[in-house]
């Protein structure tokens, strides 16, 4: 399976000003002072290598993104889709660029899974074009009573032009029960309450021994420190866990506790003990510039070695236009 990530930002979507351009342009102006560059092919042998050996930073090279949250799961014939926040815009917009060349590899059958009704993880499925193709099947799951009624309001007037009831998709909802498992789109499924302002809910998906848990919008306390806290078995043995991790480990148990989200230290320390293979920190806080988000990766990374050093645990933050082999 492939993971791809469309939108990884929290809250609202970030903007990217003409000062933080200007920033990264500085600083590789400054990197390439004394080389000849002269071909496209050259430059991006040197960013690419610059990348790769860590002599330049992800942040300026490139940029965490500014899309809410939205991921692809590949590796099966139909579409599987975490939330519909802003990056489900670039996704359809991909899917139609695709159809346009005539290289669809998929048939045009969706399975979207909302984690939550919050508005940044549905503000995007208005500008998802394949909802707008005759022919095509959006299956939208959730586990909330009001699915459906939320992304009808969300449409309606005064909010947006077009009603949900424009679309030529032939649109399905679905609601799922936390619990229980599911064969969906060549997957299986199951569902989890999370800790959340109107509750929120984690997938665990599984196909062929390898499994992917995407889990954001869950506030982790001091029940997590627990032998028998029902994520332990939610996570166990992830090949990668997507965990929101939006807050630093003082604001979350300060200024922003109860407001629905975690921290870089409890999803290390809930990775560890759930023996996850690979943690992909999500649901990046809007403010933090991509200087910021370089810096919170490395201190996650080195709370690794304080709490658990000799443990195998890769640790990245996702980024928009990120891809992860699973």
């Amino acid at each position: 399976m492939r993971v791809l990530f469309w939108g990884t930002r929290g809250s609202l979507p970030s903007s990217f000003r003409k000062e933080a351009i200007k920033s990264k342009l500085v600083k590789l102006i400054k990197a390439v002072q004394g080389m000849r560059l002269s071909t496209d092919k050259e430059i991006d042998m040197f960013l690419s290598d610059a990348l790769s050996r860590g002599t330049l930073p992800f942040s300026t090279v490139g940029t965490y993104g500014t899309n809410t949250s939205c991921v692809e799961i590949d590796g099966v014939d139909e579409y599987i889709i975490c939330d519909a926040g802003t990056g489900i815009r670039d996704l359809g917009n991909s899917i139609m660029k695709e159809a346009g060349k005539g290289d669809m590899k998929k048939k045009g059958i969706f399975h979207i899974f909302i984690s939550h009704l919050h508005w940044d993880h549905i503000q995007g499925f208005p500008f998802f074009i394949p909802a707008y193709i005759r022919g095509n099947v959006i299956n939208i799951y959730g586990m909330h009573d009001n699915l459906e009624q939320a992304f009808k309001l969300q449409q309606n007037s005064p909010f947006f032009p077009v009603p949900l009831g424009y679309l030529k998709g032939e649109i399905r909802f679905h609601t799922l029960k936390s619990g229980e498992t599911y064969r969906i789109g060549g997957l299986n499924v199951k569902g989890m309450i999370q800790n959340h302002p109107g509750d929120s809910f984690g997938y665990r998906f599984e196909k062929d021994g390898k499994t992917i848990v995407y889990s954001t919008d869950s506030e982790h306390k001091d029940e997590a420190y627990g032998d028998r806290y029902p994520f332990l078995s939610f996570f166990e043995g992830a090949d990668l866990l997507i965990f929101d991790a939006q807050y630093q480990l003082l604001d979350a148990i300060s200024t922003k506790e109860n407001w629905g989200h975690s921290n870089n230290i409890v999803a290390v320390e809930l990775s560890v003990k759930s023996r996850v293979k690979h943690l992909c920190i999500f649901h990046n806080e809007p403010t933090m510039t991509d200087e910021e988000l370089d810096a919170f990766l490395q201190d996650t990374r080195t709370y690794l070695k304080i709490y658990a050093e000799s443990y195998p645990l890769k640790i990245d933050i996702a980024h928009d236009g990120m891809e992860i082999e699973v």
